[in-house]
């Protein structure tokens, strides 16, 4: 199963990169919450084998389980923050930007 295959791949900071490394070394198993094709946050659980590059689709993590998922639409690896953590949180607080229907003045 890979990923937002319709979506532009993102490249990431290094830092996200080194702490899917780290669990691999580590043999980490858990859940990983990422969005999926449709842009809804999905999870998956196993341990990541490899990290794999592929031309014009991105670069993905690859699980025991076969399952694919690229990197840059991870939002928490084995409860690590992921690439994709800053786009969720900000969707999580949208409602907290808004005023509610009131106006500056009547708060």
């Amino acid at each position: 199963m890979a990923d937002n295959k319709n979506e532009s791949y993102l490249p990431v900071p290094w830092e996200y990169r080194e702490v899917v490394e780290e669990e691999i070394s580590k043999r980490s198993r858990g859940k990983i919450f990422f969005f999926d094709a449709n842009n809804q946050v999905a999870e998956a659980k196993g341990s990541v084998t490899r990290i794999e590059e592929k031309k014009s689709e991105g670069v993905f993590v690859v699980l025991d389980t076969g399952s694919e998922i690229r990197i840059d639409r991870i939002i928490t690896l084995f409860g690590k923050i992921g690439a994709a953590y800053n786009e969720y949180d900000a969707y999580a607080n949208a409602c907290l930007d808004c005023l509610g229907g009131y106006e500056k003045e009547d708060l």
